[in-house]
């Protein structure tokens, strides 16, 4: 799995994410012509150059837009993403950034997301940034994305809404949504930008993973400062899935509506559990409650987790180390009466010892056929014999 850590020692911002990213491999025109695809009415142009930040080499991007005080709802922005020719990965991340962006702001101002006119993050270059973040992550194949700790600083800041204190008050609503760890320093300057807190909140976990390091990408921030204003983002893969580290996480509900159980198992298997099941138990005063078990890797431990904590009624969750032996698997298509059904076989020593058809594709055969699941069952489980004989 190729995964990237985003090592945020002097803070982060649109600009400096997406700085790192182009640095470690993405070319601009791939990324300029990709860009079109948002079909802005206004022209955009990216500037790339490197600059010492410190004793340190840096990729600074600029965004060179329009002089434009055009303020845009999340709606409005919503239809400029809709409306273009991005990949869907890119599209629903990039809707997620902002959609979080206006939520904070939301909380902050005491008005619905809706409501919130979205200011500098709305401008132009906030879309670009955000947008190019998510192309870039697509165009390196990036399928994890992880997060150091945040620095932070104590000053003021001049916003539209005027002087305010540091970490800006969306800042720190994005952060503290994302329960990020943070870094006390002594800087009155604007560290994070609620731009490049969101990116993180919305797509990183924030934790240190265990992986293979393959290159580095260096982004330069705008201001100078007295250390190298830079961001680093190291990439990389994970080890294949059956070395990777597993650990099982429990919890016990006995105060939640069960109808949500449901949907709760299908978010966590699409966030990366491997495995999800529930037990019937009773808790203290006799009280009938479910445990919920979930199987992982141990580094999707920290972000299922707090799927577990924002979508169930829990107060905390058991973790614990584990580690399986595994069969080796093939899977096959095997030729019946209701068409072609796949069938997952197993093997011992190299040895085919057992086929299973999946079970999906017997329902949907069935349906077409309308015939009993059971003879569909039955004709794969027959023509998958043959797979065993050899």
């Amino acid at each position: 799995m190729k995964i990237a850590y985003v090592d945020a020692f002097s803070g982060v911002s649109g600009d400096m994410l997406l700085g790192a990213l182009l640095d470690a491999g993405v070319l601009l025109e791939r990324l300029t012509q990709a860009l079109q695809g948002l079909h802005l009415p206004e022209e955009i142009h990216l500037n790339l150059t490197q600059v010492q930040k410190g004793a340190m080499r840096a990729s600074q991007v600029q965004v060179q837009v329009p002089d434009s005080r055009h303020h845009r709802h999340l709606s409005d922005i919503e239809a400029i993403l809709s409306q273009s020719t991005l990949p869907e990965i890119v599209l629903q991340n990039s809707l997620r950034v902002f959609r979080l962006l206006a939520e904070a702001e939301g909380r902050v101002h005491g008005i619905s997301p809706d409501e919130v006119h979205f200011h500098e993050v709305g401008a132009l270059d906030a879309i670009v940034d955000v947008v190019g973040v998510n192309l870039c992550l697509h165009e390196l194949g990036i399928e994890r994305l992880y997060a150091s700790a945040l620095p932070y600083g104590q000053g003021k800041i001049t916003a539209d809404h005027g002087v305010l204190p540091l970490p800006a008050p969306a800042t720190l609503e994005i952060l503290a949504q994302a329960h990020a760890p943070l870094l006390p320093v002594s800087s009155p300057f604007e560290l994070v930008t609620p731009t490049g807190a969101a990116l993180l909140a919305a797509l990183a976990t924030f934790e240190q993973p265990s992986f293979r390091l393959e290159r580095i990408g260096t982004g330069a921030g705008q201001r100078e400062l007295p250390w190298p204003n830079i961001l680093r983002v190291w990439i990389g893969s994970t080890p294949p899935e059956g070395d990777l580290p597993l650990v099982l996480m429990e919890t016990n509900i006995d105060d939640m509506n069960p109808q949500v159980l449901g949907s709760m198992m299908t978010q966590l298997l699409e966030a990366g559990a491997l495995d999800v099941f529930f037990t019937p138990i009773y808790m203290k005063k006799n009280r009938p409650a479910v445990q919920v078990s979930l199987i992982a890797h141990k580094s999707e431990e920290g972000m299922l987790a707090q799927l577990l904590l924002r979508h169930t009624t829990t107060l905390g969750l058991r973790v614990q180390p584990i580690y399986r032996y595994e069969a080796q698997r093939e899977f096959h298509q095997v030729e019946t009466p209701y068409g072609l059904i796949p069938l997952k076989v197993k093997l011992l020593d190299g040895k085919r010892v057992f086929a299973q058809p999946e079970y999906e594709a017997c329902v949907q055969a069935a349906q077409i056929h309308q015939v009993p699941v059971m003879d569909v069952w039955q004709a794969a489980l027959l023509a998958g014999q043959s797979l065993l004989n050899h």
